[in-house]
């Protein structure tokens, strides 16, 4: 399957789910996450789920992460050079949903992509060899390859991989693990 027609399986699929469904899905993904071997680990990058998307709620995870005591990082968005700016998020942190829905910090401290551990990767689909496919913009692929060699990435998925992704490049950067409501799938 290309990255045209995933993203538009995919994107099917997740409008399909219910609220209640998605909640249920999204805990049974966080659940999962505590068989990853992470928990060693400070500094966890995390998205905010756009709701219009239908993406996972990392709501369970991120208090997960709180209760673990772990710092939690979140990005902002620059859609003139499909970066992003990284910033600790906080109980003093505000939120703002940007002109894409996508919630993001309007203040706080900002925080070095290099000195991430982990990253939880939003996507789309995924196949058998780590292979993400997001919404095309290159935002994560171009994130991830500022990041540490040794910072873990973990996707997050509601559902199970495709076989093979056809048309993945040498820019595209391949997870190590993807976590879904029923196993957790290693790429290393």
């Amino acid at each position: 399957m290309d990255k045209f027609k995933a993203r538009k399986k995919f994107q099917t699929l997740r409008d399909k789910i219910s609220s209640d469904e998605l909640l249920n899905l999204s805990v049974k993904i966080a659940n999962n996450c505590l068989n990853l071997p992470i928990w060693n680990k400070d500094n966890y990058h995390i998205f905010l789920p756009i709701k219009n998307k239908n993406e996972v709620d990392t709501t369970t995870l991120i208090n997960v992460l709180n209760g673990k005591e772990k710092q939690v990082i979140v990005s902002k968005s620059n859609f003139e050079t499909i970066t992003f700016k990284n910033y600790v998020l906080s109980d003093d942190t505000l939120l703002k949903l940007n002109k894409y829905g996508i919630p993001e910090p309007i203040n706080g401290n900002q925080f070095k992509s290099v000195k991430i551990d982990v990253v939880f990767i939003p996507l789309l689909a995924y196949d058998l060899k780590g292979n993400r496919v997001g919404y095309g913009k290159g935002f994560y692929d171009r994130f991830l390859k500022k990041l540490s060699k040794n910072t873990i990435k973990i996707g997050l998925s509601f559902f199970l991989p495709e076989n093979y992704i056809t048309d993945c490049s040498n820019h595209d950067i391949q997870m190590d693990y993807c976590v879904s409501p029923e196993k957790v799938f290693n790429f290393l």
